[in-house]
């Protein structure tokens, strides 16, 4: 049918634009934020591709959310201000005719945003823990760049080297060590060092070096010369397999355990899940624009009308964490009262319905008994 046909095209490009438009926003942002974290240490610079990747596609339900709703109420908008309604309301279309076209080409991106927000947003998360905390628990020498002195994982130790050794190759020259252990300060200094696996254990062998040693509160300093000095590395301690987070439980889990923090994660969850399709609703009822008035002012409001309904799916969280909201109570007055507020601002507008037009016929009516009685 020509009408369906034209609008799911027309759909479609705004759909794919305005997709496109924000991925590039927030990918910049995230890869800004990434870049930062390893400058710092945090994660490891050779994993911010895929971090970026996970981080991407745990923000793509939001992402896919908005673009939809903005796409729709930009379509819809233009059709109003190019006097295109006109012609459908006049062939015997009316404004509820729409949310069939709407919902055909929208219901694969409403599947997809379930899918993420159910089940592929604990998976990213999870993936994101691991490599940050494999990252954050390896060895210390391992931590090591050239150049930077690096504190080790306990606090304990301070390493600095000068030069790498070759490619391939554990060694590297003009090493410093300073250690505080057992009430001992030291401090060890060698022209080269390298690791080595001893009886199954990860040894630091040092060359032709010096070292210090004092007692912790007392003066005498004892100093040593070695060509050859062997220093256990501490190894690294094996990630966390912690699962209290709740944004690392996968959604069944949640819903076996329906204790207050895993009930606010599914509520969030499930919230970015129903939205989208309180949105196409709202989009239809809310998509009306007056040739004569400004183009971006509907827009405007879809994004401050997107804004406020996120924050509520948010503060809906932490609400029914601490227990100030019910689960069911937060789902039937947040949800449901949006649909029923843009499925009556619907029917009002489909109806072409007003308050002034109401008032008349009630206005209107105590004056025809005068008309008759003077007719009379």
């Amino acid at each position: 049918m020509l009408f369906q046909s034209s609008i799911r095209r027309e759909l479609a490009r705004s759909f794919g634009a305005t997709l496109v438009v924000l991925i590039t926003i927030v990918m910049t942002i995230v890869l800004i934020r990434t870049l930062g974290q390893a400058s710092r240490g945090y994660i490891n610079p050779q994993d911010v591709m895929l971090l970026m990747a996970y981080s991407a596609l745990g923000r793509l339900p939001t992402i896919l959310t908005l673009s939809l709703f903005i796409a729709m109420v930009g379509t819809l908008s233009r059709m109003y201000r190019d006097s295109e309604m006109v012609v459908w309301f006049t062939s015997g279309q009316g404004l509820s005719t729409f949310l069939k076209p709407m919902f055909r080409f929208s219901w694969p991106v409403l599947l997809i945003i379930a899918l993420l927000s159910i089940f592929v947003w604990p998976w990213t998360n999870q993936q994101t823990q691991e490599m940050r905390e494999r990252y954050e628990s390896r060895g210390d020498l391992d931590r090591v760049a050239a150049g930077q002195f690096q504190e080790s994982a306990n606090g304990n130790r301070v390493f600095f080297i000068d030069r790498d050794g070759a490619k391939g190759q554990k060694s590297s020259s003009n090493v410093f060590i300073a250690s505080n252990e057992n009430g001992k300060s030291a401090i060890t200094t060698a022209r080269s060092g390298q690791l080595e696996n001893i009886d199954g254990a990860q040894v630091l062998l040092l060359r032709n070096g010096q070292r210090l040693e004092s007692q912790v509160g007392k003066s005498a300093v004892k100093i040593s010369e070695f060509e050859e000095y062997g220093s256990n590395t501490a190894n690294a301690a094996p990630p966390s397999t912690d699962t209290t987070d709740t944004k690392l439980q996968s959604t069944l889990s949640l819903i076996r355990t329906p204790v207050r923090n895993n009930l606010g994660e599914l509520a969030w969850r499930l919230g970015l899940a129903l939205a989208p399709l309180n949105f196409v609703v709202l989009a239809v009822a809310m998509a009306s624009v007056n040739p004569r008035g400004g183009r971006s002012l509907n827009l405007t409001f879809a994004v401050l009308a997107f804004v406020v309904y996120n924050n509520l799916i948010n503060l809906g969280q932490s609400w029914i964490s601490s227990g100030l909201v019910n689960f069911g109570n937060f789902f039937l007055l947040t949800h449901g009262g949006v649909l029923l507020v843009a499925l009556a601002w619907l029917v009002k507008r489909n109806a072409n319905w007003t308050l002034k037009t109401a008032l008349r016929p009630a206005r209107g009516h105590p004056s025809l008994p005068d008309r008759t009685r003077i007719a009379a």
